[in-house]
């Protein structure tokens, strides 16, 4: 492979070329991140491996216009076949089901290339460690696509929690619920509702690794909070299904905030309900995906005030993350997207030998991906015990 500081890898302000693993037809994910990918102009897609059949791998990469070399039946050969040329991809997406999350980036990885994975980061937590050791002694860029975390006034949340705005944190609650798995879809032949409650290729859990992990991910970016335990309840309330389709939780945060989560993918009429509630020794702060362009402040004492995005009371965290003028929404591709733009900035700070914007490097990285993997071992733990207490804390390599 080309090293990042030859020529070919080294032009400044060109697109970033990249490949998508995972994501061919019929596949709505693998489109989102094409769609973020395109927002900022700052890459182009120039190959792929985009379904588990080789047959059909090769003609969605075809029908997307990636050229015939480029279309690979698996992603072993697109990892060897790009790290071997000269105008090989810097960065792979992998938008696959969770089971392969673990071999792909690991062979893409192996060979130098910089990734963005869908989550959870993998299915085991030795799979994630490895992938953590893998980025840390290699020093590669590795994002995970927690979308939300994208979002304006999440940022703006996490600044003011940041600066003191709430005093010292003492309870956090968040909770995301949906009714799509509410009836038993999968048996129909649903592609997405077949491998998100399958155990061999979701994983152990089913809610609370599909979006519980987000409602997790989220109450950790915002507040800052490293969490110390957990106590869990899972349920599966449709019958046949493998996998917990709904889960309460207790969490215990280092420094002694308490919080509670709440996940269900069979909450009747909810259609994708993720709020976050943070209270703090001198105010709170509430957002909601419903009207994700707001964010509640409730300083104590004090009258509730809203914030807008883009108002003139939010601050540099939010500006970055903005793309429209108050009073145009932006939200779930827009969210996407500025997880793919400032990646672009890291890796191409790389490419040109400066110091990247610090305020692109916010995206969720494999150390948060691990610790969501940690999240969901122990959620399936304490709730496989009975709900007793089940310690989250992650040993890193270092």
């Amino acid at each position: 492979m080309v090293s990042e500081g030859s020529a070919s890898r080294d032009a400044p302000a060109r697109r970033l070329r990249f490949g998508m693993v995972g994501g061919g037809d019929g596949a709505f994910i693998g489109a989102v991140h094409r769609i973020a990918a395109r927002l900022d102009d700052r890459y182009e897609l120039v190959a792929g491996a985009l379904a588990s059949e080789p047959a059909r791998a090769k003609r969605s990469a075809l029908a997307l216009g990636i050229a015939p070399e480029r279309a690979y039946g698996r992603f072993e050969e697109m990892a060897a076949g790009e790290a071997a040329r000269d105008d090989g991809i810097d960065l792979v997406a992998i938008v696959t089901p969770n089971d392969l999350h673990h071999a792909v980036a690991r062979a893409f990885l192996d060979r130098g290339i910089h990734v963005i994975c869908d989550k959870p980061l993998t299915t085991t937590l030795a799979d994630a460690l490895d992938l953590a050791a893998v980025v840390r002694r290699t020093g590669l860029v590795f994002a995970l696509t927690h979308n939300y975390t994208g979002y304006p006034m999440v940022r703006q949340a996490r600044a003011m929690v940041a600066a003191g705005a709430l005093g010292e944190i003492r309870v956090v609650q968040v909770e995301y619920a949906q009714d799509w798995l509410a009836e038993r879809i999968e048996a129909s032949g649903q592609k997405q509702a077949a491998w998100r409650t399958d155990p061999q290729r979701a994983g152990p859990a089913g809610s609370v690794g599909d979006v519980g992990t987000h409602a997790f991910n989220l109450a950790a970016f915002v507040t800052g909070l490293e969490l110390e335990a957990l106590c869990a309840d899972l349920s599966t309330f449709v019958a046949g299904r493998p996998l917990d389709d709904n889960a309460h939780m207790l969490l215990r945060y280092q420094g002694g905030a308490r919080g509670m989560l709440w996940v269900s993918q069979v909450a009747a009429g909810s259609e994708n309900d993720l709020t976050l509630r943070v209270y703090g020794a001198q105010g709170g702060l509430a957002w909601r995906h419903d009207n994700p362009n707001y964010l509640l402040h409730t300083p104590l004492g004090e009258p509730p005030r809203t914030l807008g995005r883009g108002g003139a009371a939010t601050g540099v965290e939010a500006a970055h993350a903005t793309r429209l003028p108050p009073g145009h929404p932006e939200g779930y591709f827009e969210g996407f997207a500025n997880i793919y733009r400032d990646v672009a900035e890291a890796i191409a700070a790389r490419l040109e030998h400066r110091d990247p914007d610090p305020l692109a490097l916010a995206f969720p990285t494999v150390e948060d991906g691990v610790r969501g993997v940690k999240f969901i071992e122990a959620a399936v733990e304490s709730s496989a015990r009975g709900g007793v207490w089940v310690d989250t804390r992650v040993a890193f390599q270092r």
